[in-house]
């Protein structure tokens, strides 16, 4: 039960983080946040967290190159670029 209640958590904390842009992308970065605040852990998962990916090393740095694509990538990648990862 304490597990369920730190993933569910986690999804919170990831959509809370999720940066609102002001301008003319402020009511859509709203509305990708209050979705995924509404996602089920499940689809969360899948569309997060359980990306293929490959990991490659070249000239002393890691290359992540994602190898799948679904619809959440671009709130993925907002969310990358907010936390400097």
């Amino acid at each position: 039960m304490v597990m369920a209640s730190l993933a569910w958590n986690l999804k919170a904390w990831w959509a809370l983080t999720l940066p609102e842009t002001p301008g003319r992308w402020r009511e859509k970065h709203r509305d990708q946040k209050q979705s995924v605040l509404k996602m089920e852990f499940k689809t969360f998962l899948n569309a997060f967290m359980l990306l293929p990916c490959q990991i490659v090393r070249k000239a002393g740095r890691i290359v992540y190159r994602l190898l799948g694509w679904n619809p959440h990538l671009p709130i993925f990648f907002r969310l990358l670029k907010a936390l400097r990862c």
